[in-house]
C-alpha cells in the first residue's frame, strides 16, 4: 500500500504531459511530499511508458522501442537525474549567510548595473533590481545579492564554498535521501579541495558566485530539492522520504513503514521564518505572482538553470502550501523548458488549484 495520492499523481502527470506535447521540451519531472511526514504523494518522470507491457513478458519490438527512445523513458529523472538547481538553491544560501552572521535580514545590496565585475569578467543578473534586502532578493531572484553573500562584494564578507556546502549538506544536498526506490543519485556539492584535486585549479571567487545561484559545479536531484523544500516548510526537519505506507502479509498483518528523520533542528526558527517570508513574497510580489489567485497562500522559488554549451535553461519551481500550515511541498522541472516563471509555475498553479479544491 503506497503513500501515493492517486488523484494528485494523475493531475501532475496530465498537466506535465500536456505541456511537453505542446512544447519542444519532451522531458520533465515532478514530485510532491507531505512535509509533515516525509510521505511521497506523487512522483512523475516524463516521458513515461506503459509498464503493463512488462507484466506478461515484453515483446522484443516493444522493448526495442522503449530502450531506443532518445528521451530515455526508463530513466527516473526524479531520483536519478542530476541537474543544476539554479535559483532554487538561494534559500539555503540565505540560511547559511544569516546563520553565519555575514548578513542580517536588513542588509541591502544595490544592484545598480545588473552585474558584478571581477577584473574583466562580468557576472550578470537577469535584470537590474536596484536596492534589495534578503526577502526581496529571494522574491525577485536577484543574482547580484546572492553573488555578494556567496562570494563577497563591497562591505559584505562572502560565505565561500565551504560554508555554503555545510548548510547545503544540512538540507540533504550531496547525499542520497534514502527513498525506497533503487538507483538514487547523490547530486554534487563541490568545495575548494575538490576543485584543486580534480581540476588542478584553485577555487576562484567566480566559482563561489556561480555556486551561490545554483550554477557551476552544483547539481541536485528533483527528489533532493523536494525534500529540502519540505524541510523549509515544516520548520527544519529533514525526512528520508517514503513511497510505501505499509505492507500486508498473506495472513492480513500490516507492517507500517515510517519515514525516518535524517536530521532536525539544524536551523534557527527565526532565520528559517525570514527565508520563508522571502519565499512567500515570491508569490505575493515576485516571480510567481500568478499563484496569488489560488485559494490558499503559497510560498515558492523559481529557478532558471543554464546547462550545456548552448546555454539552454531548465525551468524549476519549488513550492509549499498552505503557507502557515504546510501539507504539500512540490517540485516541478521542465528540462530545457526556458524560465521557471513561465513554464514550471503554470503547472504548479493548475496542480495546486485542483489539490485544494477537489473536496469541494
Amino acid at each position: 500500500f503506497l503513500n501515493i495520492d492517486e488523484g494528485l499523481q494523475k493531475i501532475i502527470y496530465d498537466k506535465l504531459t500536456s505541456l511537453t506535447e505542446k512544447s519542444e521540451s519532451k522531458t520533465a519531472a515532478a514530485i510532491a511530499i507531505d512535509p509533515r511526514s516525509g510521505n511521497v504523494l506523487a512522483l512523475v518522470s516524463l516521458p513515461s511508458y506503459n509498464n503493463n507491457l512488462f507484466a506478461q513478458g515484453i515483446s522484443s519490438q516493444d522493448y526495442k522501442s522503449i530502450i531506443e527512445d532518445k528521451n530515455l523513458p526508463l530513466f527516473n529523472r526524479v531520483t536519478d537525474g542530476e541537474y543544476p538547481p539554479g535559483s532554487t538553491i538561494k534559500p539555503a544560501v540565505a540560511v547559511a549567510a544569516l546563520t553565519e552572521g555575514t548578513i542580517t535580514s536588513e542588509t541591502t545590496v544595490n544592484d545598480s548595473s545588473g552585474a558584478i565585475y571581477v577584473g574583466a569578467r562580468r557576472f550578470g543578473d537577469w535584470k537590474t533590481h536596484g536596492v534589495m534586502n534578503l526577502r526581496s532578493a529571494i522574491a525577485q531572484s536577484c543574482d547580484v545579492f546572492f553573488y555578494s553573500i556567496g562570494g563577497g562584494y563591497g562591505n559584505i564578507t562572502g560565505l565561500g564554498m565551504s560554508r555554503m556546502k555545510k548548510y547545503e549538506n544540512f538540507f540533504g544536498f550531496g547525499n542520497m535521501t534514502g527513498v525506497d526506490l533503487p538507483g538514487e543519485s547523490n547530486g554534487f556539492i563541490p568545495d575548494e579541495d575538490w576543485k584543486l584535486s580534480e581540476k588542478g585549479e584553485k577555487w576562484y571567487i567566480g566559482d563561489s558566485y556561480n555556486a551561490s545561484i545554483g550554477q557551476g559545479f552544483v547539481t541536485v536531484t528533483p527528489l533532493q530539492l523536494a525534500n529540502y523544500t519540505a524541510a523549509i516548510a515544516n520548520g527544519g526537519t529533514l525526512y528520508s522520504p517514503k513511497i510505501v505506507n505499509h505492507i500486508r502479509s498473506g495472513s492480513g498483518t500490516d507492517q507500517f513503514v515510517k519515514s525516518e528523520i535524517i536530521r532536525k533542528n539544524f536551523v534557527d526558527q527565526n532565520i528559517l521564518n525570514i527565508v520563508k517570508e522571502g519565499m512567500r513574497q515570491t508569490v505575493t510580489e515576485g516571480s510567481a505572482r500568478s499563484l496569488n489567485e489560488l485559494p490558499v497562500a503559497v510560498a515558492g522559488k523559481t529557478g532558471t538553470a543554464e546547462f550545456g554549451i548552448e546555454k539552454k535553461t531548465h525551468a524549476w519551481f519549488i513550492s509549499f502550501a498552505p503557507f502557515d500550515n504546510p501539507e504539500i511541498a512540490m517540485v516541478v522541472l521542465v528540462e530545457g523548458g526556458g524560465e521557471g516563471s513561465s513554464t514550471a509555475v503554470p503547472v504548479t498553479k493548475e496542480v495546486l488549484q485542483w489539490y485544494f479544491t477537489r473536496n469541494k
